[in-house]
């Protein structure tokens, strides 16, 4: 019974802070900069692009300039990467069960890279969901215009994040980022870790498709959040938190898009375009904020950045658009918890066990 009321109050525990501010404002900063750029070059679809670029700036926020310009630079291959994927799907019209298998697959693959070289945040859940966005929306301008705009976000955020080593200096001549080995047993975790994500990812995108979802990329996504956690209470407050995060977050979206009188839609109709990429820049400077205090909270505000994005490069009715974040991210964050609770590595052997339920008797 303390065992279950700890991780209850787990679920609204808000760590200390450690200079959140200035992380947010870099990234904030990466958004803004190549995001009012495209809008005041009369290309907001766009957009979206930049800012799956612009995440680059969310890896090594707490690392000394140099180390930090590495952690980046690796986070911006997974980005960048999946930006570009993404992109090639799109503009071949490879959608659905496509989407899910190259997702699925990637997913995986991603998992292996970021447990090599440590990335936090945690997992290749932020080049999934690029690749997903960037496959299900159209775009109007050749594909490697699409990646070099997410590449040179990806490069913009890196040089912000570096900036401050003009007024400290502190470099290390040799200092490089732990990697780590994935050799014996570590190894094995690691495979038994991708083939989490490989399972979640690839079951939450084949309900989605199932379902006739035109996002069914949101499910895959929310699968990955569980399985970053660090043990398995803390991957089911993550799946929890993404569930009602997501939620809340769409309340505030709502007020935003939805035409209705208690909403902000027709106050902003002549000018929507602008609006909404100013509050792009606003919602990502909150997410990143509480990000590594409350991943619950910083929902709240990454689910409108997504959304809006979303609207800006391809618009449909926001209720649908509404409707089916909630829908998918409920379906997939409880296939990531369900795979993190029935996959598991032996202690010794690291293969993979998949826990059935105890017959009665046993």
């Amino acid at each position: 019974m303390k065992s279950v009321v700890r991780q209850v109050r787990a679920l609204h525990r808000m760590d200390p802070a450690d200079n959140d501010h200035l992380a947010a404002l870099r990234v904030a900063i990466s958004v803004a900069v190549p995001s009012l750029l495209l809008l005041f070059l009369g290309r907001a679809d766009l957009i979206t692009y930049a800012v799956f670029g612009a995440l680059t700036g969310m890896y090594g926020r707490s690392e000394p300039h140099q180390l930090r310009l590495r952690h980046q630079s690796q986070a911006a291959l997974v980005l960048v990467g999946g930006v570009a994927v993404g992109v090639f799907l799109s503009v071949n019209h490879l959608q659905s069960w496509w989407l899910v298998g190259v997702e699925a697959l990637l997913a995986g693959a991603g998992s292996v890279y970021s447990d090599r070289v440590k990335l936090k945040p945690n997992g290749p859940f932020f080049g999934i969901l690029a690749l997903g966005a960037c496959a299900s929306v159209p775009t109007d301008v050749p594909g490697y215009v699409a990646v070099l705009i997410a590449a040179g976000a990806a490069a913009f955020s890196m040089v912000v994040g570096f900036a401050g080593w003009v007024r400290v200096r502190a470099w290390q001549a040799g200092a490089a980022r732990d990697v780590a080995s994935l050799r014996g047993a570590a190894g094995r975790a690691a495979a038994v870790h991708a083939a989490r994500y490989t399972l979640a990812v690839g079951l939450a995108g084949t309900l989605g498709v199932l379902s006739g979802s035109g996002h069914p990329h949101w499910a895959m996504a929310a699968a990955a959040v569980p399985l970053a956690g660090a043990d398995l209470p803390s991957r089911v407050r993550r799946g929890i938190h993404r569930i009602v995060g997501t939620f809340l977050g769409l309340a505030v979206t709502a007020v935003v898009l939805v035409p209705a009188p208690w909403s902000l839609a027709p106050l902003i109709a002549a000018h929507q375009v602008v609006v909404l990429a100013i509050l792009v820049i606003v919602f990502q400077f909150t997410t990143e904020l509480f990000m590594a205090r409350h991943y619950g909270l910083a929902m709240v505000s990454f689910t409108p950045v997504i959304l809006l994005t979303t609207q800006l490069a391809a618009p449909i009715d926001p209720s649908v658009l509404i409707l089916e974040r909630g829908v998918e991210t409920f379906v997939g964050a409880l296939v990531g918890v369900l795979v993190v609770v029935a996959v598991r590595a032996r202690a010794a052997g690291g293969t993979l066990l998949f826990r059935p339920a105890r017959r009665p008797g046993q």
